[in-house]
């Protein structure tokens, strides 16, 4: 170094001297090596996706099948889609499809908002033990909810022989999706200020009022995320259903179930199921452009402000 410093009167500086290259200390690039992982990089990408969505392509070929077969193409129609709604019981399971997880959604989004909120105030030790509460319908295997669920309703056969149906389904179908929105709720009111409600209580607002004013609002991605979610999960349960329901009260997958035995399916189901992905999609993306944009529009209003 002091070598270096008396070849330069004006100082050392690295700038003046030439840098070693990664050559130099021995590397080598592997350039056919690299191209290659590449490769296989891209299809390995190209095979998960094709994958996940194999079956969502085969269904929506299937769909404008004009032959009832699965096994051969006759050929392109869209009688199908034209013909959806022209099976009377597949109406009906649609619409107890909709019914069942529309009612456990809005019941398991409030009640399971409620819980978050609480949970999230406890003591750390109570804390710890509903989390774990909360967590084993998670965890717990859906034949095993359902068999559970099942025997628990039956207790109740003497004093009404036709418990089993909306009923049933409904509660089981609120107990396995409220703990998705317990779990929504929490890391979202960990975000918040924890003074924030106290603040509100000391400005005159009454608690009630300053849970819908001050707490929902800073936690609302939280709840809409959890009860979409939920939603999903109860629209295309089968285990936990098959075994809580009765007296002829199907859903979409229960139903499907019950014509797997015949030569073929009702091919409105093809065409139902393509439908509802292609709306789901459209749902998705119109959320993300709308998000983008109000946060855009957010980001440009808090610019002008600043100058």
């Amino acid at each position: 170094m002091e070598e270096l410093i008396n070849q330069n009167p004006q100082g050392y500086n690295p700038s003046n001297y030439e840098r070693a290259t990664l050559e130099e200390y021995g590397y080598k690039p592997h350039k056919a090596l690299n191209m290659t992982w590449k490769i296989v990089e891209k299809v390995l990408i190209v095979f998960t996706v094709f994958m996940l969505y194999f079956a969502v392509i085969i269904i929506a070929i299937q769909s404008f099948n004009s032959s009832d077969s699965t096994t051969e193409f006759a050929g392109f129609t869209f009688d199908n889609y034209i013909n959806m709604f022209g099976k009377k019981s597949l109406n009906d399971a649609i619409w107890n499809t909709f019914k069942t997880s529309i009612f456990a959604t809005l019941i398991a989004t409030v009640a399971g908002t409620l819980v978050g909120i609480g949970a999230y105030f406890l003591p750390p030790k109570w804390k710890a033990r509903l989390t774990l509460l909360n967590n084993i319908p998670l965890l717990n295997a859906d034949i095993v909810t359902g068999v559970s669920l099942m025997l628990i309703f039956s207790l109740f056969l003497p004093l009404n022989n036709e418990i089993f149906g909306f009923f049933t389904i409904l509660i089981a179908h609120i107990y396995f999706i409220l703990p998705y929105i317990v779990l929504s709720v929490l890391p979202k009111m960990k975000e918040i200020d924890p003074n924030m409600l106290d603040a509100s209580l000391d400005l005159g607002v009454k608690p009630m009022k300053s849970l819908r004013k001050v707490i929902i609002p800073a936690i609302k991605g939280g709840i809409f995320s959890g009860m979409i979610l939920a939603f999903t999960i109860s629209f295309e349960d089968f285990v936990v259903g098959y075994f809580t329901t009765g007296n002829g009260y199907n859903t979409l997958s229960i139903w499907i179930y019950s014509s797997i035995g015949r030569k073929s399916l009702f091919p409105g189901v093809y065409a139902f199921s393509t439908l509802l992905t292609v709306v789901m999609i459209v749902l998705i993306v119109a959320y993300n452009l709308l998000k983008n944009y109000i946060s855009k529009k957010a980001g440009k209003k808090y610019e002008k402000k600043a100058n």
